[in-house]
């Protein structure tokens, strides 16, 4: 059994299937544009209403194109499915999207509740071949949803991602469209679902031409900290990326998106009528799950019907100050992290509305239920965005990131583990470009080391040069830890027990209590229905913590040697450790 899927769109180029293509562009800016094949052949377009172009030529798949918009200037198309070389500013690629064959065509998704996130980047390990590869093993630990790093096609020949300036066109750096469907249909034959991280806040500082002929794109009164602000009030930008988001759930049958930096869309609106079409398009034919990442902590987006969860930056930020000291940048608002921690634990978000940076931020979260928060101890940004790449193996003992895993794994929100998490890699992830302007690269370099200019740690020109490939070679994860075993065995038990004990139960699971039991030590509790009440008692200083209410003899343990369990009976939590208990 096999099937093939397309997502019909009102952009880009369409095979019509009997040698033709129709060829869509929306450039309300021009009176007249031309469609130039690489192959010599040249159409004008045909003026439609509402600035849009069309023409169909007598070219089908493989056929290169582009618009001329004036004697001096041709663009690729901004719903390029492929791009000819990989190169932003030459050649679109006309893509048969029914050309590939699914054979995992009975899967339907998985629940949310289910899920056990792996943030990647696909360049780093090796393209979409070498992602695929390395499924079985992340299947065998437990993990049940990849979450790819953008891949829309970006300048140069490495990027985090989030330069992309065509959003439909997976990066030929990476592969082809027909090996990123393969990924994916070989992640659902192993049980996996696929997120992809959708940009949809900005365009690349390097190859996007829409300035040239269709200025509405953009919103002139607001701006981003990485480039003209999108104007998605306008329908047919809106329509743009909302025909994105159907495009990769429908065409590559991805299961997930994650929406980067929402916050800097400023149409929450928007937002809103995204979520409704796409549950709309997709039905109850599958199962797929909507994630933000938004600063402004906008409770009223989460829910059914609505996006499913919000990266927990709060989480992450408490903790990591709690853990390090660390306190310069946006740590800076984290003082007292274990009181920020502990509300995070208890109601999701730990700004609610207090100010952060001299604004208010936030909104009440204690009335969403825990499975609307994605809590992790690392992501490409936590660590990414230091100057020089540290992963928190570097920073605190092994010990310590293990009782902190167990908090992550076995608290009832949604986890997410960073490539070489599971293993303890020590491999910095650093910040990488590859522009080729060389203007642009100067910028990106100078920009970088004066970001970090004011921090004590880091030093100007000791900051890694993003454009150098050495960069992005050191941020290849390495099985560079002498506890890999061990720290495997932990994450593949915390797994495990997590879809048993406490996965089930998330979208109903209540917090009972979050105290805490010294400067790093605290025990958290949660209602999970019928199952009783999950206690995790987490001590991630160097000395031991008193406490007074031990579990009873009875609670059934799910975590935790007998030494430590005996010694917390006695109401003594050693040091750097985590034990977990259900009780009736």
């Amino acid at each position: 059994m096999s099937a093939r899927f397309a997502h019909a769109m009102p952009y880009g180029a369409r095979p019509m299937g009997d040698g033709n293509t129709r060829f869509r562009l929306w450039a309300p800016d021009l009176d007249s544009v031309a469609l130039e094949c690489q192959d010599g052949h040249v159409a004008s377009m045909r003026a439609l209403d509402d600035g849009w172009f069309e023409c169909i030529c007598p070219r089908g798949a493989g056929c290169a194109y582009r618009f001329r918009l004036r004697d001096d200037l041709a663009v690729p198309d901004p719903a390029s499915r492929r791009q000819v070389g990989g190169d932003v500013h030459g050649y679109s690629v006309v893509v048969d999207p029914a050309a590939y064959e699914w054979r995992h065509v009975a899967w339907q998704g998985r629940p949310w509740h289910d899920t056990v996130l792996y943030e990647l980047h696909v360049g780093a390990l090796g393209g979409f071949a070498g992602v695929e590869k390395a499924l079985p093993q992340l299947a065998e630990l437990g993990i049940t949803a990849v979450e790819l790093m953008p891949v829309a096609e970006f300048a140069g020949s490495r990027n985090w991602g989030y330069d992309g300036v065509l959003p439909y066109a997976p990066a030929a750096a990476y592969g082809t469209p027909d090996e990123l469907k393969s990924l994916v249909d070989t992640a659902h034959g192993l049980g996996l679902m696929v997120f992809l991280d959708v940009v949809y806040n900005h365009f690349g500082p390097e190859g996007n031409y829409l300035h040239a002929y269709a200025s509405g794109f953009f919103n002139d009164e607001a701006d981003t900290p990485w480039g003209s602000a999108i104007g998605v009030s306008t329908p047919q930008v809106g329509d743009f990326f909302v025909h994105n988001a159907l495009y990769w759930i429908e065409e590559y049958q991805v299961d997930g998106l994650r929406f980067d930096a929402v916050h800097a869309i400023g149409n929450p609106g928007w937002l809103s009528s995204l979520a409704a079409r796409v549950r709309a398009a997709v039905g109850n034919r599958r199962q797929v799950h909507l994630v933000l990442e938004n600063e402004a902590n906008q409770a009223n987006l989460l829910g059914r019907g609505r996006f499913d969860a919000q990266w927990n930056d709060d989480f992450h930020n408490a903790l990591h100050v709690l853990l390090t000291g660390e306190h310069e940048g946006y740590y800076a608002h984290y003082t007292a992290p274990m009181e920020k921690l502990l509300r995070s634990l208890r109601e999701g978000f730990a700004f609610q509305g207090e100010k952060f940076a001299g604004r208010r931020r936030g909104e009440p979260s204690s009335h969403l239920a825990p499975a609307r928060f994605v809590n992790f101890l690392q992501n490409h940004d936590q660590v990414g965005n230091r100057a020089f790449g540290e992963r928190l193996t570097t920073l605190v003992a092994p010990e310590v990131v293990e009782a902190a895993l167990v908090l992550l794994l076995l608290a009832p929100f949604v986890p997410m583990l960073f490539m070489g998490e599971e293993w303890g890699s020590r491999t910095p992830f650093l910040f990488f470009t590859d522009f080729p302007d060389e203007t642009l690269r100067a910028a990106v370099r100078e920009g970088r080391r004066k970001e970090f200019a004011a921090f004590t740690h880091f030093g100007g020109d000791a900051i890694p040069d993003p454009n150098d490939l050495t960069t992005f070679e050191r941020s290849i994860p390495a099985h560079d830890s002498e506890r890999a075993e061990v720290r495997m065995a932990l994450v593949r038990r915390l797994i495990a027990l997590r879809a048993r004990h406490v996965a089930p139960h998330i979208d109903t699971a209540a917090s009972k209590a979050a105290v805490a039991l010294g400067d790093k030590a605290l025990m958290a509790s949660w209602s999970l229905g019928n199952t009783g009440t999950l206690s995790l008692f987490i001590n991630l200083g160097d000395t031991d913590a008193a406490v007074t209410q031990p579990p009873s003899p009875a609670a059934a343990w799910l975590h935790g040697d007998a030494a430590d369990i005996a010694s917390l009976s006695r109401g003594l939590l050693p040091a750097h450790r985590a034990l977990a208990c259900l009780e009736s």
